[in-house]
């Protein structure tokens, strides 16, 4: 059984679709062991308290820099005994000492198609702005791996919806987390605790077959 830690900052409501995901069954080979917040503040925390998961908050504000605040998560991931590490809603940016230990064991939840609106700056309601200004007809959410570069690591799942004439951002953004985002990553972390998701040339494979 693998144990999977994540790594929240707000709401938490991906946190959520995970918990429930576990609870329904679906996560098979792995168990939510922990939950890491950089926020002491974030709901998410009551989340994990509401479900019996330990959690452990390392605010940001208490760092100087990244990397100092980086060296303090990866010292927490190992003590945690981590397989599998999940970025639900996670707003800082972690050190590349973070990704270089754990390669493609970093799960990330971007709200766009990747590559379309992603990298740096792209985050919350600012992706779905821009994808309404540059008017595409549809829209998603990518898991990915994470590495050293913002949403360039190897992409696992992705799901689309539709745009309609009278989208906004606000509307856009539940439409995708409710019909692509909740669904996606509790089936891409099971694809992972099954060993169903193999990396090849940088890029990952899925066995989608049961």
């Amino acid at each position: 059984m693998k144990n999977i830690v994540v790594l929240v900052s707000g709401g938490g409501t991906n946190l959520q679709a995970l918990i429930d995901a576990e609870k329904r069954g679906d996560i098979k080979g792995g168990k939510i062991t922990c939950v890491i917040s950089s926020n002491e503040d974030a709901y998410a925390l009551e989340r994990a308290k509401q479900n019996d998961i330990p959690s452990v908050v390392i605010p940001r504000k208490d760092y100087a820099d990244s990397k100092s605040y980086s060296d303090a998560v990866l010292a927490e991931l190992k003590k945690q005994n981590a397989d599998l590490i999940v970025l639900a809603g996670f707003m800082i940016i972690l050190d590349e000492c973070v990704t270089k230990d754990y390669p493609y064991k970093i799960i990330n939840v971007h709200p766009a198609l990747i590559p379309s609106f992603c990298g740096e700056g792209f985050y919350g309601l600012r992706v779905h702005k821009a994808a309404l200004e540059y008017g595409v007809k549809v829209s998603g959410a990518t898991i990915h791996f994470v590495n050293e570069k913002a949403d360039a690591g190897a992409i696992i799942l992705q799901g689309t919806v539709d745009i309609a004439n009278d989208e906004t951002p606000e509307t856009l953004q539940k439409k995708i987390m409710e019909n692509v985002e909740w669904k996606l990553l509790p089936k891409a972390v099971s694809l992972f605790c099954e060993d169903r998701i193999t990396i090849k040339d940088g890029k990952a494979y899925v066995d989608l077959e049961v």
